[in-house]
């Protein structure tokens, strides 16, 4: 328990911005688009609402998992994790029972290939997100991938209801700030909407396959000229592939470079 939590934001119901910041020691350098550990003991308490564990616990033990890093890496004081409630989870039922003061693990190295050094900063970059998976997104813009590339790029996010769109308007402020960013947000259920929403209501696949990016930035998006990442829900993300390797976009690996940038873990 070498951290202790200093922010939380309630985005939706289910969502919640946490800040952590070290405990009496300095955090490491990482890269956007990484991600990093937390961990609270199987001791403590589970938020009001979710379900009990699916199987025993031991008190003592860390319960660990990874979220991608929504801070920016030239930060070092806290790190920021956008996270989704899962209720019959190990780890998250914990964490949203948290207040601010209390003590938590926090990993001392963050790790990830997901990361937009891989890409030429003339490219352009399309970042893809459902749900959470927006965070490594806003880390990279937050360490000033706006300033130092030269290419456009454009932010499709997903969800289900526009408060479930974390950071939009931190996405809203910086799109009216450059003419190189793009905010494309789009949510499948309008008829919940307290007021009239005027935006996309597509499948964030349909959004690419229409070309609303490429009437966005005035020019055709083809693999010799964009990079795509991927994070979020896995059937968006293997439905975006199938639309991308039909186009002639190729996944990105260590061994055989490419234009698809997928955060699988």
């Amino acid at each position: 328990m070498n951290a202790v939590v200093t922010h939380i934001m309630q985005v939706s119901p289910t969502m919640k911005i946490f800040r952590i910041a070290p405990d009496g020691w300095d955090l490491p350098q990482f890269s956007a688009g990484q991600f990093a550990a937390l961990g609270l003991p199987g001791s403590a308490p589970r938020v009001e609402g979710s379900a009990p564990d699916a199987e025993e616990v031991e008190p003592d033990k860390l319960i660990k998992r990874v979220y991608s890093i929504a801070s920016s890496s030239k930060n070092n004081e806290f790190i920021e994790f956008y996270i989704t409630l899962v209720r019959s989870g190990a780890l998250t039922p914990r964490l949203f029972a948290l207040n601010i003061g209390d003590k938590i693990e926090l990993g001392k190295k963050a790790v990830g290939m997901f990361t937009l050094d891989q890409v030429a900063p003339d490219q352009n970059v399309v970042l893809v997100a459902t749900g959470t998976g927006v965070a490594p997104y806003m880390s990279m813009l937050r360490s000033d991938a706006l300033g130092t590339r030269t290419g456009k790029i454009a932010v499709l996010h997903g969800a289900a209801n526009s408060w479930d769109l974390g950071y939009s308007s931190e996405l809203v402020l910086l799109e009216s700030l450059t003419s190189k960013l793009k905010y494309l947000p789009t949510i499948l259920e309008p008829q919940k909407e307290a007021a009239k929403w005027n935006g996309l209501t597509k499948f964030v696949q349909d959004i690419w396959s229409d070309k609303i990016i490429d009437k966005a930035f005035g020019s055709e998006l083809k693999p010799e000229n964009t990079h795509i990442f991927l994070c979020g829900n896995p059937r968006m993300v293997e439905a975006m592939k199938t639309v991308l390797n039909s186009e002639g976009f190729v996944e990105h690996t260590k061994k055989e470079p490419g234009q698809i940038h997928i955060e699988s873990w």
